[in-house]
């Protein structure tokens, strides 16, 4: 069963508090330095880590007096019960290192989204023999993020876990240090790995809300500013189709009896076209003006509302442009272009 966790915004690192957050501090460091980054993390001997809970520091303490007791009172079945559960520790200990060692982690590419928006990030995880319980998957700092995904992973199978990162602002983000680990199946000892992703996710900048009205459209260069008018009966504004060519343009009759893709085209597809610019995008700003996060927001709730309506439009950003088009990739280049400038 998939699962998932929501986490908080990352905010910017704190310094190094005194007393343990410094310590603990300098481990994480040095933990870094250790682990490299990789978006492909196999658990083995060398990077499974376990340590027995706070239950197993307690069965210890009482399989010791009960070892005192027993040797104390000369208590031949307190001899036999001790050991016993003394080898069932011991498999315990066994089994939840064995519950993790010989699993593949794979963190799949997160798609981009907005500012502020929650990424969800989905991790494969694969065994390669028994199946493998309880197995819990969060980020390093508790403090930041508290959220746990469980899951257990099939026989000679995969299972996902699924778990989110808010980026705060546009750009690429890097994501913190995972942990997958597992108590299965006493909880008397605690197996763990730190695992640190290369992968990063991308943020477009966030839409201004509301926004703001497009900018007026132009007359497209040497395009005449009436519709072409067929010749012989054929339908007025058929041409071939281009790429960018929304759905609603396309001449679905034409294309079941050619099995050619056209596209109507009208007089006001002709002769304009919508450019969202950067001069533009800075009126009506507080004071006359906004700054650049400002207009970014806004030029992203444009791209928006030029592909709801189905216009054709271009992006032109100081030192950079995109020529006009729609669909769904064109919006994506956009609004990639957004949240890299600068």
């Amino acid at each position: 069963m998939t699962v998932t966790a929501a986490v908080l915004p990352e905010p910017a690192a704190p310094p190094d508090a005194p007393g343990r957050w410094s310590m603990r501090g300098r481990f994480q460091q040095w933990l870094a330095a250790r682990t490299p980054a990789t978006d492909v993390w196999v658990l083995t001997q060398r990077n499974v880590y376990i340590l027995p809970t706070k239950g197993g520091v307690a069965f210890a303490l009482t399989l010791l007096l009960m070892l005192v007791a027993s040797i104390n009172y000369q208590l031949n079945l307190g001899y036999v019960l001790t050991f016993l559960l003394a080898g069932s520790g011991l498999v315990s200990m066994h089994m939840t290192h064995g519950t993790l060692r010989g699993l593949t982690l794979r963190l799949r590419q997160a798609p981009p989204v907005f500012a502020g928006e929650p990424a969800l990030l989905e991790v494969v995880f694969t065994s390669p023999g028994d199946a493998r319980h309880g197995v819990a998957l969060r980020f390093a700092d508790r403090r930041k993020h508290g959220s746990h995904a469980f899951l257990d992973v099939p026989a000679l199978g995969q299972e996902s876990a699924r778990v989110s990162v808010v980026p705060p602002r546009r750009g690429w983000h890097a994501l913190p240090p995972l942990v997958a680990e597992t108590g299965f199946p006493f909880g008397l000892f605690r197996a763990w790995t730190v695992w640190r992703p290369s992968l990063q996710v991308l943020a477009w900048p966030r839409p201004e809300q509301p926004p703001a009205p497009l900018p007026p459209s132009s007359p497209a260069p040497g395009e005449s500013a009436t519709a072409r008018h067929a010749q012989g009966g054929e339908q007025d504004g058929v041409r071939a189709w281009r790429r960018g060519d929304g759905m609603r343009q396309v001449v679905w009759k034409k294309v079941a009896k050619s099995g050619e893709m056209v596209s109507r085209e009208t007089a006001s597809a002709i002769t304009r076209e919508l450019w969202l610019d950067w001069q533009a995008s800075g009126v009506g700003g507080v004071g006359g003006g906004m700054d650049t996060e400002q207009r970014l927001s806004r030029m992203a709730a444009w791209v928006l509302q030029a592909e709801h309506a189905g216009l054709v439009w271009g992006l032109r950003l100081p030192g950079r442009e995109l020529a006009p088009g729609q669909g769904d990739a064109h919006k994506r280049a956009a609004l990639e272009m957004l949240a890299l400038w600068g």
